[in-house]
């Protein structure tokens, strides 16, 4: 006899119901099971042997198949090995119906692939409870998939922010050049940089590290990259009005902090998070650099003549204290020199062994590589780190912005 589509409640519900196919040689057990399993809602497509029920499955996608072990032409253990090799569980549940007797025919089923059992003579009650569970996960499993979907979609969407508040086009200096690197260790970051002219004297570098990971951390670092830009009113907290009403002038470094402590307090709108700062201005006319360090490591200076040493002067990060207190340090460059702003995930980040990369070890790379464009240097100081930590896959961002000063 050929298989049969039978449905209860019919439109909407019974599709939400979901569609069946039941697998079974005797007529009487197929007919039966269908006609109670239309009566509940369900829309039942009825196979009377194993190759009838792989033409059905061939024909449309069912949410589930109840399948009767013993079947002439292929029996059931064959019409499941041939659906998982196409189809998982996760995505086609498949009950058996065996003989009580028949364990070793249970367990093999299981091991195949089946998501249940049911035994023979069935038990309406039964069968109807172990197909809505079965469902009931189904459908918890497909709206987990659709959401992870979703998810994916906005953290690529948010990815694609962070990558666009980067800088593309660097400054084109007379007596200077700038470079940068960054490497985000998840889709979102919480390490973010800059670098560009205030105006025709000035120019900012900067590097930010907000603390954690993810959606909070991504959302605290675009939030600070904005105050930090410059808007189309010539206005930010990069370059203020001036008190005279005359135009504008460049904020210093700790001016700047100083109002993001208080823009950005960690247990206001900032969800309880921080972020540390490393933020100068070179002055193009003297190349005086004049920065700040609050909570971030000290940028490393290398110059000319091959000596390299760190220059820290700390400070509380940014947002963990209100009245938190910045100072500037200020640095004379000469033609040759050069300057390393970077994150701590560089200096941090360890070798297999558990060992640190450590700061020593970064003046080191960039004193061996100083005869390289400053480019090349921050190419190699990513290699000396991915062989360092055995691979690229890095524990925290990686984001380092440099600049050298050139003859006039």
């Amino acid at each position: 006899m050929r298989s049969q589509v039978q449905t209860g409640l019919r439109g909407e519900h019974a599709a939400e119901q979901g569609l069946l196919l039941v697998a079974d040689d005797n007529e009487m057990n197929r007919d039966l099971l269908a006609r109670r399993l239309s009566r509940r809602g369900f829309t039942v497509v009825t196979a009377a042997d194993g190759q009838e029920a792989l033409d059905r499955i061939a024909e449309q996608p069912f949410d589930l198949i109840l399948l009767d072990i013993m079947m002439p032409r292929v029996d059931g253990m064959e019409v499941l090995s041939r659906v998982r090799e196409k189809i998982a569980a996760s995505d086609l549940p498949i009950i058996m119906a065996t003989a009580k007797s028949e364990t070793q025919d249970i367990v093999r089923a299981l091991e195949m692939g089946a998501n249940d059992y049911v035994t023979k003579p069935l038990d309406f009650q039964v069968v109807l409870a172990r197909v809505e569970t079965q469902l009931s996960l189904k459908r918890a499993r497909e709206e987990l998939k659709s959401a992870h979907a979703r998810m994916k979609a906005d953290l690529e969407a948010a990815a694609r922010v962070q990558q666009a508040l980067l800088p593309v086009d660097l400054p084109s200096i007379p007596g200077a050049s700038c470079a940068w690197r960054y490497r985000a260790c998840d889709e979102l970051a919480g390490d973010a940089l800059n670098i560009f002219q205030v105006d025709d004297r000035h120019l900012c570098i900067y590097i930010l590290d907000v603390s954690g990971h993810g959606v909070p951390a991504s959302l605290l670092s675009v939030s600070v990259t904005r105050s930090l830009t410059l808007h189309a009113d010539r206005s930010s907290l990069v370059r203020v009005p001036r008190d005279d009403g005359a135009g504008f002038r460049v904020a210093g470094a700790a001016e700047v902090a100083s109002r993001l402590n208080v823009i950005y307090p960690m247990a206001g709108g900032s969800a309880g998070l921080y972020f540390t700062l490393c933020y100068g201005i070179l002055d193009l006319a003297t190349n005086r650099f004049t920065f700040v360090c609050a909570g971030h490591p000290g940028p490393v200076l290398l110059r000319s003549d091959g000596a390299a040493k760190s220059i820290t002067n700390p400070a509380m990060p940014i947002g963990m204290f209100a009245d938190a207190k910045y100072e500037e340090t200020a640095v004379d460059l000469l033609p040759g020199d050069r300057l390393y702003l970077y994150s701590d995930g560089l200096t941090e980040e360890t070798s297999p062994s558990g060992e640190e990369f450590g700061v020593t070890r970064l003046q080191a790379a960039i004193v061996q590589r100083q005869r390289l464009s400053l480019d090349e240097n921050l190419d190699t100081l990513i290699s000396d780190l991915t062989a360092w930590h055995g691979n690229d896959s890095f524990s925290d961002d990686i984001t380092i912005a440099a600049l050298e000063i050139h003859n006039h």
